[in-house]
């Protein structure tokens, strides 16, 4: 989903192209992850587990681990895409402490319809669904392919990371309807204004 869904009183946006780098949007042009509900509904939203699950004890606790996760993998997104070298032993350290945690088991199930839908065998615990966030993270740094279509966007301050797969890989912004939107935008004023003078 490229823009992401809306959900009162949060937007989040999903459509980096990687879990992992769809939770460091939350904390793009202000925090997302501002309430145990929010928190929800990225984690559903993301596809880190199935639609209706609940989880299970979500609390304040749960905001402060993902927040922290979330820093971390920053920092390593960060020093990745950095032409310099950058010490990122801490973050890493967490990230792969992180990785260790089982991620939630999905299972198939047979659905009202009689269609098979993917259920967890229980409800999410926060350790799991970090686990199942930092793994995806190890996967994309450590995959030379992967890690070589990560791009920041070109928008104006838009600090997002996003997993470029297009064909050519020439995509340019985190989302063609808001960064590239802008743009454009942008682009006609300045053009508009060079007719007029």
């Amino acid at each position: 989903m490229a823009l992401g869904m809306a959900t009162a009183p949060y937007e989040l946006r999903f459509g980096a192209g990687r879990i992992c780098l769809d939770l460091l949007a939350t904390a793009h042009p202000v925090e997302r992850l501002c309430s145990a509900a929010a928190l929800h509904a990225w984690i559903t939203g993301s596809g880190l587990v199935p639609p209706g699950t609940v989880a299970a004890r979500a609390d304040t606790s749960w905001l402060a681990a993902f927040r922290e996760l979330r820093g971390d993998v920053d920092q390593l997104v960060r020093a990745t895409l950095s032409p310099e070298p950058r010490p990122f032993d801490l973050p890493l350290a967490h990230v792969n402490a992180v990785a260790r945690a089982a991620p939630p088991a999905p299972c198939a199930r047979r659905g009202q319809d009689g269609t098979l839908v993917r259920e967890l065998d229980g409800p999410p615990e926060c350790a799991a669904l970090l686990g199942a966030i930092a793994r995806d993270a190890v996967e994309l740094l450590t995959d030379p392919v992967a890690r070589a279509g990560m791009r920041q966007c070109a928008g104006d301050n838009c600090p997002i990371v996003y997993l470029d797969s297009s064909r050519g890989r020439r995509r340019r912004w985190c989302s063609s309807e808001v960064c590239g939107n802008r743009e454009r935008v942008a682009r006609h004023r300045r053009r508009a204004a060079v007719s007029r003078a």
